[in-house]
């Protein structure tokens, strides 16, 4: 069973879950001492090839996979033989193999390394550094890690956090601070910082800048931003939304921002497998209002053949605003 990401999470200053952060306050200590202590012992192995880490400091929602896929299309023009590397979350297969989405599911790869492998090399690897060491022996001059980041598997030429950028005056990308399960963070945030050559701050496609407030917490860590934009608008007429991603409500939000006449919107936990019958009830309710039924990418590749026809994916892609930066981050390694 999966769990819904708490937004309670993301809010600043929450005095009504006051009593609910204090009781999950000891268990955020054990996470935070245990990934400090797996840290520190940690025998990075080097496959023979640069590695790229794109990773965050929280649970998830952040567009780490878009930046992943952005950063590999910008090697791609470099003329890079690059692997993405993923640790293949929910999927069955352990690895380390090459992901062929002629011959594998979401349910065998998972849907982000299904999603990634349709325009770019990616591998699935439970043990990240057997992982890395197939893909360099299958041809990888480069090895761009989705996630990863408190993982002292591989050894990292280059780390780099991804940070959701949206603030509101009642959401913050860390909330108070707390790790989990009192919050978001995977770990604090000045620890995070302390092992990040850069981080990308990612933008809605409606909000032109980021917060200064928000820049100053990563201090003298070099900062690119970004924007999560669609690939193109939503169709048109009336669409039944529905998603299963970190922050379910960034995509309810970005469709009514691209002018999407949404009727419902449906949020699922991250990963989360549609049961038939849900999927079965999203589509009488759309068709009681003549609406067309509408998901994320992420999600569409989890959907089975049937489905996939009945439902139409809606794909974004990041676009950095300052392209020189990324190319001067990865010149810093030699790429």
């Amino acid at each position: 069973m999966r769990l819904s990401t708490p937004r309670w999470w993301y809010v600043r200053d929450n005095a009504p879950m006051r009593v609910t952060r204090l009781v999950l306050t000891p268990l955020s200590w054990i996470w935070a001492w245990e990934t400090a202590r797996r840290l520190a012992r940690g025998n990075p192995v080097d496959p023979g090839a640069p590695v790229i880490c794109v990773g965050n400091v929280t649970m998830g929602g952040t567009g780490k996979t878009p930046v992943v896929r952005a950063i590999g299309r910008r090697l791609a023009e470099r003329g890079r033989e690059t692997a993405v590397l993923s640790r293949g979350h929910g999927g069955r297969l352990r690895g380390p193999l090459r992901v062929d989405p002629a011959r594998h599911s979401a349910a065998d790869v998972g849907d982000e390394p299904l999603m990634l492998a349709a325009d770019q090399t990616a591998w699935i690897a439970r043990d990240r550094a057997e992982g890395a060491r197939a893909a360099v022996a299958g041809g990888a001059q480069v090895i761009l890690m989705d996630d990863g980041f408190q993982s002292p598997a591989v050894r990292k030429a280059l780390s780099i956090l991804v940070v959701d950028g949206e603030t509101r005056r009642d959401e913050w990308p860390f909330g108070d601070g707390a790790v989990f399960p009192a919050g978001p963070m995977r770990e604090p945030l000045a620890a995070g910082l302390a092992r990040a050559d850069a981080v990308v701050l990612l933008l809605p496609a409606d909000l032109p800048e980021a917060d200064p407030e928000l820049v100053r917490q990563f201090g003298a860590v070099p900062v690119l931003t970004a924007h999560l934009e669609p690939l193109s608008p939503p169709l048109p007429g009336p669409q039944l939304a529905f998603a299963g991603i970190g922050k379910p409500w960034k995509m309810e939000r970005a469709l009514v921002a691209a002018g999407c006449e949404l009727v419902d919107f449906a949020p699922f936990p991250d990963h989360a497998r549609i049961p038939e019958g849900v999927l079965r009830f999203l589509a009488r309710r759309a068709a009681e209002h003549g609406a067309g039924l509408l998901t994320s990418e992420k999600d569409w590749v989890r959907l089975s053949p049937e489905w996939r026809r009945r439902v139409t994916p809606w794909p974004v892609q990041v676009r950095f605003d300052d392209e020189q930066a990324l190319d001067d981050l990865l010149a810093s390694i030699g790429l």
